[in-house]
């Protein structure tokens, strides 16, 4: 069933911070994801990491992965570039960590999994992977963790 698709993290719970070895200024190690529930019907996955608090109309965008196969539990450094990772806002295609501006405060990272009933074509943008594929979307969920720039 769709409610049951979930996605955590062995890096930090739920609303809990991120460690510092996840962000950007430090180790920029990318982040350990595990999702499941998959619905049935679903041909791909898709995982984005998006902070809706950065001071930008369309937030920040650090990592967007596609192609993933819905039987994957686990997604981290040690398979991430088996799947297709399309641009964040720093313009590479990799993972990149919390970085906030500091003394802006606490800021929010969303890690959204989408459970897709048609495949993602190519790496695209989360803006055009949502205006492409929001009809695609079984099931989506999200897990979120914290990071605040000294």
């Amino acid at each position: 069933m769709a409610e049951n698709l979930t996605i955590t993290s062995e890096d930090f719970t739920a609303d809990g911070p991120i460690p510092d070895r996840l962000a950007n200024a430090h180790e920029n190690e990318t982040p350990s994801l595990r999702i499941s529930g998959v619905p049935d019907g679903t041909v791909e996955l898709a995982v984005v990491c998006h902070d809706p608090d950065a001071p930008r109309p369309r937030g920040w965008v650090h990592w967007a992965v596609y192609g993933i196969p819905p039987e994957t539990t686990e997604l981290g450094a040690g398979n991430v570039d088996q799947f297709r990772v399309g641009a964040n806002d720093w313009d590479k295609q990799q993972w990149g960590g919390p970085q906030p501006p500091s003394g802006h405060g606490v800021h929010r990272y969303y890690f959204w999994v989408y459970a897709l009933s048609a495949p993602v074509d190519g790496a695209p943008s989360y803006a055009e992977f949502l205006d492409r594929h929001a009809g695609d979307v079984l099931a989506q969920n999200r897990v979120v963790g914290t990071y605040e720039t000294p």
